[in-house]
């Protein structure tokens, strides 16, 4: 092979990969933020959870992809293990589909369908056929990719000592060890798959040793999950253990059919072969298809086992955990996967709900604190303030992060305004700290009835905003309200003042107070006026 067939060979692998990835992102955009709606919906039962696995790997063409999102899903707590088991089966049958359309020649038409993506992107200005036409594209070019690996290993015919390595091939280990691990090396079983179809067409390998090779590519394609899983809970983990042992049964099960029926009658590489008798990469491509195919029907039934085994294999533990972080968990270790949106937009959203709730519970005591001093609370106050402090960091990175992962427009824009959600959070809490700085002057015995029922009544349309959050009429009605009640608190104290009816300590307490009580509600409305325009952008559950 001449250094050109081997660059030729490298730049149609990269075509290829990059196709795929160009189709992943495609999805993403059109569907990310709405992903985890779609897996819940139709992950009801067995069936579906298979049927909507095929279905999206079969419109990014990689499992690798589909397993990874699954395993972001599964950390992120928005899947459990045994949903995860169906997806992941489905996968491993939508993977096939590649190998199916380069039998079928598709390559032929490869650069029309590339055209056909490109027009939809650079002519028609509707954000979704965008989208659509992204994934069209990315197939137009994983199928050029595919053609130039293919005519760059054409002159490997006449190279004894490849052709030798390819009959060793026929020994099953060697088979599937080099099979797992090229394709761990390249991440990508599709990919992997169309190199052999393309050796088979070239007649540099039969049948009888490709399916030992074509058997341990299934295998190494489960690294790529693996390598996501590194810095996960333990759930996520046990689901990169399910998709290798699912793998590991399929090979086992057919690499022994195959071994026991070699030259006998009932030889089941001759029956694949004899269905495309002229077509070596169909023989390959329906040896793909049928290995995943009874592999999922055998597994079917067993698919909870498959999970109790993955929780004996990584039982749970206790593990380390931030003692601010509730939701906030590492996303993928991909630093590009499909999910992504569903997942940092899910996470963020209750972490900040989460924040919100801590720095309204201080509200609540720096109100109480006013009326009846409590050191112990005051402490807890001041504590909780700490943790409303790092969790507004710790959102902060996690959101500059996220972005950093050319995220949809729809998901980018709703984390920059949670982004700017979590400073008026912040400055929330601020202002119930000020409330227990007030309340150490010890005022609370000198309070007549109606300042008590002043400060319970500021204190009750605080918690009013706070509970009409994403209700956006109601809570500007709630901050008219408020304004109008600060104009007449402050007409009372000027009339107090000039009657001497209020102490000068007091009176000073109370302005700095309306003036908290004005702000908190402020930060309030622009909370909920976040909220409406985030329910705008992402199809999101808010609870």
């Amino acid at each position: 092979m001449s250094i050109t067939n081997f660059l030729s060979l490298l730049g149609g692998l990269a075509l290829f990969l990059y196709g795929m990835q160009m189709m992943s992102n495609g999805l993403e955009a059109a569907a990310g933020d709405r992903m985890k709606e779609i897996l819940e919906k139709l992950t009801s039962n067995r069936i579906l959870g298979v049927l909507v696995g095929a279905g999206i790997t079969a419109v990014i063409q990689s499992s690798s992809a589909t397993t990874v999102m699954v395993v972001g899903f599964v950390n992120a707590g928005m899947m459990n293990l045994r949903q995860a088991v169906w997806i992941i089966m489905g996968a491993n049958i939508g993977t096939t589909i590649t190998g199916q359309l380069i039998a079928l020649d598709i390559g032929a038409i490869a650069p029309l369908i590339a055209f056909i993506g490109v027009a939809m992107v650079v002519f028609i200005k509707k954000p979704m056929v965008h989208h659509v036409g992204t994934i069209f594209a990315g197939l137009g070019v994983l199928f050029i990719g595919m053609e130039m690996m293919s005519t760059a290993m054409l002159p490997l015919r006449e190279e004894p000592a490849f052709i030798e390595l390819m009959t060793s091939f026929s020994n099953p280990l060697l088979g599937i060890l080099a099979g797992a691990l090229f394709t761990a090396i390249i991440q990508s079983s599709s990919a992997s798959v169309g190199i052999l179809q393309a050796l088979a067409r070239s007649g540099l390998i039969g049948l009888d040793g490709a399916v030992y090779v074509l058997f341990g590519q299934n295998i190494g394609t489960c690294i790529t999950a693996v390598l996501a899983s590194i810095g996960t809970g333990r759930e996520a983990k046990q689901t990169t253990v399910i998709h290798l042992t699912f793998n590991l049964i399929g090979t086992a099960i057919f690499t022994t059919v195959c071994v026991l029926t070699a030259h006998t009658a009932f030889s089941l590489t001759d029956l694949v072969a004899s269905w495309t008798p002229g077509s070596p990469d169909a023989q390959i491509a329906n040896m793909h298809t049928m290995f995943n195919v009874v592999t999922t029907l055998i597994l079917l039934p067993f698919g909870t086992y498959l999970a109790a085994f993955a929780q004996k294999v990584l039982p749970y533990k206790e593990e380390k955990t931030s003692e601010v972080l509730q939701y906030l968990k590492p996303l993928p270790s991909s630093t590009r996967s499909l999910g992504t949106s569903a997942i940092s937009v899910q996470q963020v959203d209750e972490e900040i709900n989460h924040m919100l709730s801590l720095a309204y519970e201080n509200v609540e005591q720096g109100f109480g604190q006013l009326l009846k001093y409590d050191k112990k609370i005051g402490e807890e106050i001041l504590k909780r303030e700490e943790t409303v402090d790092t969790l507004n960091r710790e959102i902060a990175d996690y959101i500059t992060n996220a972005l950093s992962m050319e995220l949809n427009n729809d998901t980018s824009a709703a984390l920059s305004i949670y982004y700017h959600q979590i400073t008026d959070i912040e400055r929330i809490s601020d202002y119930a700290v000020k409330m227990e700085n007030y309340s150490k002057d010890r005022l609370q015995a000198r309070l007549n009835e109606e300042e008590r029922d002043t400060i319970d009544s500021m204190h009750s349309m605080c918690m009013e905003m706070y509970d009409a959050r994403h209700d956006i009429q109601k809570s500007e009605t709630l901050r008219r309200q408020s304004e109008d009640v600060c104009v007449n608190l402050r007409k009372r104290q000027m009339q107090r003042m000039k009657e001497k009816s209020i102490s000068s300590e007091i009176s000073m307490m109370f302005s700095q107070l309306l003036t908290d009580f004005e702000r908190i509600n402020g930060h309030a409305l622009n909370i909920a006026e976040d909220y409406e325009i985030i329910s705008h952008c992402v199809q999101l559950q808010i609870d």
